[in-house]
């Protein structure tokens, strides 16, 4: 049991990592919860807690990945609403005037 909890403690926390983009600290809050959680599958042989953790786990893999495509297949996604527009006009052959 000890180490079905430990591998998804240690899931939890490689995706949390991975989740921060500017590689840094990840919030010890966060960390502080799951790590009760996983005490609880421990204790009681909880499988609501565990089932929670894996979903936790996979949404968080989730979030990351949609990022991912998102700045992928969708390059004017982070843009302001200027360079948005300036964007798709050069996308079909024309150029903004310039404004002041």
């Amino acid at each position: 049991m000890f180490t079905e909890r430990a591998t998804l403690y240690r899931g939890l926390l490689r995706e949390l990592r991975r989740s921060v983009a500017p590689p840094r600290k990840v919030n010890t809050t966060i960390i502080a919860h799951f790590r009760s959680i996983a005490e609880k599958i421990g204790k009681d042989d909880n499988a609501s807690a565990r089932h929670d953790f894996e979903n936790a786990i996979l949404f968080i893999r989730s979030q990351r990945e949609h990022k991912r495509l998102l700045e992928r297949y969708n390059p004017l996604f982070d843009l302001t609403a200027e360079e948005r527009i300036a964007a798709t006009a050069r996308r079909v052959g024309l150029n903004m005037p310039i404004t002041h």
